[in-house]
């Protein structure tokens, strides 16, 4: 007789339900509270799709993000203490509960973080927050009251919406934290000075809450297990602030940071998945209820060793979830190369370079009302050629497979990949490579013919026979010399043999030498000039910044996040900076700059060169093919657009359109 067989359930750590108070939670996988953009749910439906597709598979706690409690708070905040945002919340719970979910709502005030329309901003001390800028003024007694009552009202709008619970953001730098931290608390009354002084405020708002909403709705705390202030809030005061809330409310959920340290608080993929245990453990493990983990974690793997070591019952996982909502069904049913990965740029999520959330690596995220992730099949099935394997090319492929075309691509390089390929070998972005890699493998397994080492010209196209035909050829770095704000004065002396291109460096930083100086002159203000000094510097170069703009990747959407662990790694490794500059020409061992709109000139020693510059589309193939009689699709890189977020976007939206 054979022995009986022990089957796991794949992650059954994590889909246990839990108590949170009264609510059952059907899993431990959580979705944070995060900035959406999306308009509140009487002017548009795009809010309730956007949470709903997340619900929809498999998360079983939503948080709802801005639910602001005073007048005073930011101006974009939802008013949840107007009893108008009743109705809007029924709305979203009856979304949530038709897939089994739960939706907490965060409630906060800001404070001095982002000042609301009235003038001074308020917070416990008139210290200016460093993003804002403001100066606030020190709150009255009956200042911190009538936020008190504020909360209050946002938690009874809250329940009476039918809204499963509520969660007091007492972190990340808002009021509540400002309050906590002893490096924005100065005050010498009642409300400062020792940790319960510093403490009365955030009990006085959850004893209150308690007193209205009863023991029969969840109340919770946001809390940062770190501020990342110097002389500020640590890992020990947290764990005492917790120690002394614990018995009054009914879950704990932690995480870093503030907004001295943005890209602490939402971490690039500089940082390693769960790069937050070693400040949050001490915090949450053992407490008496429920606690809530977060910090990096992309994968059901990740999460369930968390809640299966015991550091947390509950893990969060917010961008994972945003970059592919079908993250936690797929990685069930054992599918989890299917997943398309979060790489960590935020530039999508966090930059929001339009004003609403985004995604890198998918453009349905915020409009999965009228984008759905898996579209509906083509009408007729046609035959495309898509020429190019970078993520333009590959998005176009893989959406037009999907939708059931007969589709080759061809990729003149050995590999697939493009420029992303290139961006992922510079220090600390290997992660970069993931979509591209993922995308490749969908094609795979789509059954999409793909040529590697195939140079196509318009005689390939011709025979193939193709019903449409997407170019995505990418750009080429320029080699003429041209700076975008002197466009008719060329660099002088660019044709040199040690003046490269960014490519050049980042194929090579690890295993060659770029000599004792090097220069990098950054034209673009985005990421590739930061890559390229930190290469440089890995590979033992003293390295000057020469940019056109006046911070480090200052066009990047939300540099605090997105260039802001770059920026401290650079300044900390040496890097001399030198804005609003341009180049003049190259001469023998140095370069010769000014600055801009002045007669100044200065002289910088340089063993190498590397020009960051604009990109030249490489559209030759595209102007062979006008005029061919075939219907033509240019994109990506090929088309003037120089992102990876605009490159996947037009592989999509091209994709959808054939």
């Amino acid at each position: 007789m054979l022995p009986e067989m022990v089957v796991r359930v794949v992650y059954d750590a994590l889909f246990q339900p839990i108590q949170l108070g009264t609510a059952t939670i059907k899993n431990r996988i959580v979705r944070e509270a995060h900035g959406t953009g999306l308009p509140w749910v009487d002017s548009s439906d795009e809010l309730i799709f956007y949470h709903a597709e997340r619900a929809k598979h498999g998360a079983g706690l939503l948080f709802l993000e801005r639910a602001g409690v005073h007048p005073s708070s930011a101006e974009l905040d939802w008013a949840f203490y107007d009893p108008a945002i009743i109705p809007g919340c029924r709305r979203l719970a009856e979304a949530m509960h038709a897939h089994g979910a739960k939706m907490f709502v965060q409630v906060c005030h800001r404070g001095s973080s982002f000042p609301g329309p009235q003038s001074p901003a308020w917070s416990a001390s008139a210290i200016p927050n460093p993003v804002a800028g403001e100066v606030p003024v020190e709150m009255t007694k009956a200042m911190i009251d009538d936020v008190v009552a504020g909360f209050v009202q946002a938690c009874l709008n809250t329940q009476a919406g039918g809204l499963d619970g509520v969660e007091i953001q007492a972190g990340h730098g808002y009021l509540i934290a400002q309050f906590l931290s002893p490096a924005t608390n100065r005050r010498t009354d009642e409300y400062g000075g020792s940790l319960q002084g510093r403490t009365r405020f955030l009990l006085e708002v959850i004893d209150a809450v308690r007193t209205a909403v009863g023991t029969d709705f969840p109340l919770g705390i946001r809390i940062s297990g770190a501020d990342d202030i110097e002389g500020g809030q640590d890992a020990a005061q947290t764990s005492d602030i917790v120690s002394l809330v614990e018995d009054r409310v009914d879950f704990v959920s932690v995480s870093l940071g503030s907004y001295y340290r943005y890209h602490r608080l939402i971490p690039t993929m500089e940082e390693p998945m769960a790069f937050e245990m070693p400040t949050t453990e001490p915090v949450i493990r053992g407490r008496s209820v429920p606690t809530i983990f977060s910090g990096r974690v992309m994968t059901l793997d990740a999460a369930d060793h968390v809640v299966r070591s015991g550091v947390a019952d509950m893990v969060s996982v917010v961008r994972g979830l945003i970059a592919d909502p079908e993250l936690v069904t797929k990685s069930r049913e054992r599918r989890e190369s299917e997943v398309r990965p979060c790489i960590g740029t935020s530039q999508g999520c966090v930059g929001r370079p339009r004003g609403r959330i985004a995604c890198v690596v998918n453009p349905s995220v915020g409009r999965e009302h009228h984008r759905p992730s898996r579209p509906e099949p083509a009408e007729v099935r046609r035959h495309i050629f898509v020429v190019g394997g970078g993520p333009a090319g590959l998005e176009a492929a893989r959406m037009a497979a999907i939708r059931g075309h007969t589709v080759e691509l061809h990729e003149m390089r050995g590999e697939l990949g493009g420029q992303v390929a290139i961006a992922a070998n510079a220090p600390r972005r290997s992660d970069f490579g993931a979509i591209t890699k993922w995308q490749a493998d969908e094609l795979n397994r789509l059954g999409v013919k793909v040529r590697t080492k195939s140079a196509v010209d318009d005689d390939l196209v011709l025979a193939s026979g193709a019903d449409a035909v997407v170019i995505a050829t990418g750009a080429l770095p320029r080699t003429d010399g041209f700076q975008a704000s002197r466009p008719l004065q060329p660099i002088i002396g660019i044709r040199q043999t040690r003046v490269i291109s960014p490519w050049e460096v980042l194929g090579a930083w690890s295993h060659r030498s770029f000599g004792r100086h090097a220069v990098v002159f950054d034209d673009t203000g985005r990421y590739d000039a930061l890559s390229v000094a930190e290469a440089l510097i890995e590979a033992g170069s003293a390295v000057t910044l020469i940019s056109a703009h006046d911070a480090l990747g200052a066009k990047l959407p939300f540099p605090l996040a997105t260039a802001g662990a770059a920026r401290e790694r650079l300044v900390a490794a040496g890097l001399i900076f030198m804005p609003h500059a341009f180049l003049e020409r190259i001469d023998e061992g140095c370069v010769v700059g000014g600055h801009a709109f002045t007669e100044n000139r200065f002289k910088v020693e340089a063993d190498t060169v590397v020009i960051v510059g604009h990109k030249e589309p490489e559209r030759g193939l595209a102007d062979v093919l006008q005029g061919r009689n075939l219907e033509l699709h240019i994109i990506g890189d090929a088309s003037g657009r120089c992102s990876l977020l605009d490159a996947i976007a037009d592989g999509d939206a091209v994709g959808r359109l054939l």
